[in-house]
C-alpha cells in the first residue's frame, strides 16, 4: 500500500464512479480498478459495493475514506510547511471575508509587501468555513474571517471585536435618529442578511444577536454578499446589520447608525495552521499589532482635536 492508493480511493469514493474518478485523476479506468482491488486485497475486506449504481461505500469503506481524506490533508500540509521552513516557497496566501477589506487588511497587506518584497502575497476571497478547509488542504496560509470555528488543526486568534452598525435607507423613519438604535426598533422592518450560503455564516451571527435580545425580524431576506445587501438597502428593500468598517462604502441613499446592544459586535478572527511559525506568519502578526496601535493613536488624536475645537456660534 502506498500514498497513491489513498488518493485513488478518495477519488472513487467522491465520484461514485470509476469512469469519472479516472478522468479526475487523468488515468485510464483499468489501472484504477486494479489499484482499488489491490487495496481491498491488502486490507482483506470490501470497501465498495460495485453492484450499486452509483457506487456505494461499505461501512468499512466509509471509515477508510474519512481517514484517507485526513491523511491526504496532513501530507499536503506537511509539504507546504516543509517548503516554507526551507524558504523554497516564497509565497503567502491569505484568505479573507469581503468585510475585512474595509478595515485594516489592505493597510497590513501594503506593509507586508514593503517589508518582504521577495515574498509573493496573494489575497483570495473565501468565507470563514471555506478558509478552514483551505488551511487544512494547504491552499491558503492565513485566514481572516468572522466565525469562531473549532478545529484542532487550526490556531484561531480573535484580533478584535468590531462593532456592528445598522444600514438604513435614507428615506426610512429610523434614518432621522441621531442616537444609537436598538435591535428592538429594527425588528419590525425587513432585514437583509448575507451570505445566503454556505452556512454557518455571518448571517447566522446577526440573526443570533436578534434572538439573544428576544426579538425576531419581521422578514428576513438572504443575499449572497454585502455589496448586494447594501444596494438593496439603498433601494429601500430593508435594513442590514454590517461591520462598522463598512461605513467606508459611502452611498448617498444609505445612512448608518450605531447599535445600543453591547453584544452587537463581530469578531475578526485570524486563523493559521496549528504549528505554522514561519518567518512570514510571524511578520504578518507583528504588522497587525502595529496597524492596530496606529489606528488607536489616530482615534485618540481625532477625539482630542474634536474636544479642543470651539463650539460653533449660535445662529
Amino acid at each position: 500500500m502506498d500514498f497513491r492508493h489513498f488518493k485513488y480511493f478518495v477519488a472513487v469514493a467522491e465520484e461514485r464512479s470509476f469512469t469519472r474518478a479516472a478522468e479526475r485523476l487523468h488515468i485510464s479506468q483499468p489501472p484504477l480498478s486494479r489499484q482499488i482491488q489491490q487495496l481491498e486485497d491488502e486490507l482483506g475486506m470490501q470497501l465498495l459495493e460495485r453492484d450499486a449504481r452509483p457506487l456505494q461505500l461499505t461501512m468499512a469503506g466509509q471509515f477508510f475514506y474519512e481517514r484517507a481524506v485526513r491523511l491526504i490533508e496532513q501530507v499536503n500540509e506537511t509539504i507546504t510547511m516543509t517548503r516554507r521552513v526551507a524558504q523554497k516557497d516564497r509565497r503567502l496566501v491569505i484568505g479573507f471575508v469581503p468585510s475585512t477589506m474595509y478595515g485594516a487588511l489592505p493597510r497590513i497587506a501594503r506593509m507586508f509587501r514593503a517589508a518582504k518584497p521577495q515574498t509573493e502575497l496573494v489575497l483570495v476571497e473565501k468565507i470563514s468555513v471555506e478558509q478552514n478547509e483551505a488551511l487544512n488542504a494547504g491552499q491558503i496560509d492565513v485566514g481572516f474571517g468572522r466565525l469562531r470555528l473549532d478545529d484542532p488543526r487550526v490556531k484561531r486568534e480573535v484580533l478584535r471585536e468590531e462593532p456592528l452598525v445598522l444600514a438604513i435607507p435614507a428615506e426610512h423613519p429610523l434614518a432621522s435618529s441621531t442616537v444609537p438604535l436598538s435591535l428592538v426598533e429594527a425588528a419590525p422592518y425587513p432585514l437583509l442578511v448575507y451570505p445566503r450560503s454556505p452556512r454557518p455564516s455571518y448571517a447566522d451571527q446577526v440573526l443570533s444577536i436578534f434572538r439573544d435580545k428576544g426579538v425576531e425580524p419581521a422578514e428576513v431576506h438572504e443575499v449572497q454578499e454585502m455589496q448586494t445587501a447594501l444596494g438593496l438597502v439603498a433601494s429601500g428593500m430593508g435594513l442590514c446589520v454590517v461591520p462598522a468598517s463598512a461605513q467606508r462604502l459611502r452611498r448617498e441613499e444609505v445612512v448608518y447608525r450605531a447599535l445600543l446592544e453591547p453584544s452587537a459586535v463581530s469578531p475578526i478572527v485570524m486563523s493559521t495552521r496549528l504549528h505554522d511559525q514561519s518567518e512570514d506568519i510571524v511578520l504578518l502578526r507583528s504588522l497587525i499589532d502595529e496597524v492596530y496601535r496606529a489606528q488607536a493613536a489616530e482615534k485618540l488624536l481625532a477625539q482630542s482635536q474634536a474636544a479642543a475645537s470651539p463650539p460653533e456660534p449660535e445662529s
